[in-house]
């Protein structure tokens, strides 16, 4: 039997993971098959209906439509996010980018707190704040 805390995973999932004894089995398993990773995405992310192409660094990927970048981020790379140091509500900046919409330059760039923004279709990050640690994009596994 798995002892966890008795808070109900939701707003803030990374807290609930990390006071979980049984995180290092979740998080492990999320790769062996599409029902876990479903269960926890359900926790995770706001519905949503489609995957949406970004740009991060100079690579394209797939994130899940109408949530926050930084859920986003997770989803990309649910170990370094949940145990990464973000306050989710603002009041840090370490989970600041650079961005800009697509078509646009680099010169163009705006800064945004990953925490407040919604990700959109084909929106380009240029730089990531030195605490958001991606998987396979600027974190070697």
């Amino acid at each position: 039997m798995l002892a966890t805390t008795r808070t109900r995973p939701g707003s803030d999932f990374s807290a609930y993971l990390l006071a979980s004894p049984a995180s290092d089995v979740i998080l492990g398993r999320m790769s062996e098959g599409p029902q876990l990773a479903e269960s926890l995405e359900s926790d995770l992310l706001d519905p949503y209906d489609k995957l949406i192409t970004i740009e991060v660094l100079g690579r394209r990927v797939q994130v899940p439509e109408k949530n926050r970048l930084l859920r986003c981020f997770q989803y990309l790379s649910l170990r370094t996010i949940s145990y990464g140091d973000f306050c989710w509500n603002g009041d840090c900046t370490n989970c600041q980018i650079w961005y800009h919409p697509e078509g646009q330059t680099e010169a163009e760039d705006r800064p945004g707190l990953a925490c407040r923004m919604e990700v959109q279709e084909g929106m380009v990050i240029t730089k990531l704040n030195s605490f958001i640690q991606l998987e396979g994009i600027n974190k070697q596994p």
